[in-house]
């Protein structure tokens, strides 16, 4: 296939279009379509909560409203993301049978120029599948997909920059100890076109590399182009729906018990109640294994330090409820511990309860 793939760059928009542009394009897509990929950024920040996410267990709604963060629901899986200008969408928008009808390969495919795009300027991409994109084990981009009667949708960004603090902020989190840990996570695990180049890259210049990067990937040419009068009707109407409270407010699948750094890094908190009192974990995990971890509750434990040991013991451990109670009795053993009404199987069931 030769057919030209219409290019609309749409530069800096208000944040709900930023959304519903590409909504509007799939939804009215037609066999006289063309396949089209959309560049768009949004003009002041917000947040936007994935499709089977419950707004009120995902979103501080309370910090966003006193802060003038409006939230959306976009109909793409995936979880809870503050958004700015520093990223750049880049939204593909295909006609079914233009695209692979494996999803991991629509994925390898949309991905491509994303990589090459960084691998060009310098930072050592790749992608992780099914669907993230990282440097040197840090996340610098994810992906989604959405399907319509006759489009297939691939969305993800080109990271200029990211600001990790409000991310950390928005999101609904158990504790402030989660919280922590989560903007440690991003701390750790993401990056971006800054963090990697000291500064941020004209964006233009990106871009122009990008839309190379694509009509490579895809052998066919990208010609600009613009909505058609029946896209901008529909997505003026995306606008309002997108931005009311019903849509908003509809109840999606359960809240994930653990929030998604990257592919491989999650934050997860649990309880368990002990008869000497609640046990409260929050922990980081990489890879199935305790990548940092932190006790807390109302339980009595002796020394003063052994909360310390028993958290530094655990650094490593993957997540199997015997290994975890070895690991721990041999920190009691080596640290004197007491603690009564609680044992270390009692902390080991509290771990293994992140993941259950």
């Amino acid at each position: 296939m030769n057919e030209p793939v219409r290019l609309i760059d749409l530069g800096l928009v208000t944040p709900v279009r930023s959304q519903t542009v590409y909504h509007a394009v799939a939804h009215a897509m037609d066999d006289a379509t063309p396949d089209t990929i959309i560049l768009v950024a949004p003009l002041t920040p917000y947040v936007c909560i994935g499709y089977h996410q419950d707004l009120a267990k995902e979103v501080d709604l309370a910090y966003c409203q006193n802060h003038g963060l409006p939230v959306y629901r976009r109909e793409v899986g995936g979880g809870a993301v503050y958004l700015d200008r520093n990223q750049v969408f880049a939204q593909w928008v295909f006609q079914r049978s233009h695209l692979p009808s494996s999803l991991e390969e629509r994925f390898a495919l949309y991905i491509k120029p994303l990589v090459e795009t960084y691998q060009h300027l310098g930072i050592n991409a790749y992608h992780r599948p099914i669907n993230d994109i990282q440097v040197a084990g840090r996340k610098i981009g994810g992906t989604g997909a959405m399907a319509t009667d006759t489009a297939e949708v691939m969305v993800g960004s080109l990271m200029f920059d990211f600001d990790t603090t409000t991310m950390a902020r928005v999101l609904k989190v158990a504790s402030e100890k989660m919280r922590d840990k989560v903007f440690q996570g991003l701390q750790d695990y993401m990056t971006t076109m800054t963090r990697e180049l000291g500064q941020a890259p004209e964006r233009a210049a990106v871009l122009d590399l990008y839309v190379a990067r694509c009509s490579a990937a895809l052998q066919r040419p990208l010609v600009a182009g613009a909505l058609n009068e029946r896209e901008e009707a529909l997505a003026q109407e995306l606008d309002e729906r997108f931005a009311g409270e019903e849509w908003l407010t509809t109840k999606g699948g359960l809240r994930p018990r653990s929030i998604k750094i990257h592919e491989d890094v999650h934050v997860v908190e649990a309880t368990h109640k002990a008869p000497g009192g609640l046990i409260r974990v929050t922990a980081r995990l990489r890879e199935g294994r305790i990548d940092d971890c932190s006790l807390s509750g109302d339980f009595t434990v002796l020394p003063a330090s052994a909360v310390g040991a028993l958290e530094e013991a655990l650094i490593g451990a993957d997540l199997q409820h015997d290994s975890l109670v070895t690991r721990l009795q041999s920190a009691y053993a080596a640290h004197q511990v007491q603690s009564p009404g609680v044992t270390p199987a009692d902390f080991a069931t509290a771990i293994m309860a992140t993941i259950q």
